[in-house]
């Protein structure tokens, strides 16, 4: 494929967020984020990834820079757009790093770019059940008071939910993610051909290890699994140990 211009693409690209480009990288790591979440949730990660690794963050529509594009329909949409969106950085080998609603998303993402001829080294599935594991729950995204709920179940700071400016600009986003989310069907029979690991927290209450473990169906190729303490968050809660492991899983040692 032809190389990426990069001097014109540092900073312009609507969806993707290149926090600190790195010429000499040998792989990049397109990072998915979760509902309600943007690309800067994975700028500690360009920050201690070892050099080797370029970081680049995708930026979903309604969030930010973007509030004021509509969010996607669904997620099968989104993940055409972010495939269509990072194909060009494809020039290095790379990987797929997802967090919750983002792991779905480089699942699907990697299915699209493997049709394309773009073969990911990695998928990272972080903090999400497998897609073949849905759970039957009640959820109204239109009511405030179960989306608080259910950040404060998966750990999202007290003082957060208790400030009215704040939420006032997490809900919005969060409602148009989750609606998106609940109605995602993964399409049966579909598995990735490059190897898969599955990260999980020990207290998460959106997926239990079991659940996480069920990635190994939808790869053709190898299948990992790590468990850290903690909850949805264990990503951050657990950064250093999660890096090291992602350092590790590309071949390029643990994070600085």
């Amino acid at each position: 494929m032809a190389a990426v211009n990069q001097t014109a693409r540092v900073g312009t690209d609507t969806w993707v967020r290149r926090f600190e480009p790195r010429p000499e990288a040998d792989i990049r790591l397109f990072c998915l984020p979760h509902a309600g979440g943007s690309a800067p949730f994975f700028y500690p990660f360009s920050q201690q990834l070892p050099r080797g690794v370029e970081v680049l963050a995708v930026q979903y529509p309604g969030r930010q820079d973007r509030r004021g594009e509509p969010f996607a329909p669904d997620l099968h949409t989104l993940a055409d757009d972010i495939a269509e969106s990072v194909q060009p950085w494809t020039d290095l080998p790379f990987a797929l790093f997802g967090h919750s609603m983002g792991a779905v998303l480089a699942f699907e993402v990697a299915l699209r770019l493997e049709a394309r001829g773009a073969e990911p080294r990695l998928l990272f599935a972080s903090g999400h059940r497998a897609p073949s594991r849905p759970r039957s729950e009640a959820f109204d995204v239109d009511d405030d008071r179960q989306l608080i709920a259910d950040l404060r179940q998966a750990g999202t700071d007290p003082q957060l939910l208790g400030d009215p400016e704040v939420l006032a600009t997490i809900l919005p986003v969060l409602r148009g993610d989750y609606r998106a989310s609940l109605s995602y069907r993964y399409r049966e029979g579909q598995r990735v051909r490059c190897p898969v690991v599955a990260l999980a927290g020990t207290d998460d209450p959106h997926v239990d290890v079991d659940e996480a473990a069920a990635w190994a169906r939808h790869t053709t190729a190898d299948f990992g699994m790590e468990v850290f303490r903690g909850d949805h968050f264990f990503v951050n809660a657990q950064r250093a140990a999660v890096l090291d492991v992602v350092g590790s899983r590309l071949g390029l040692g643990g994070a600085f």
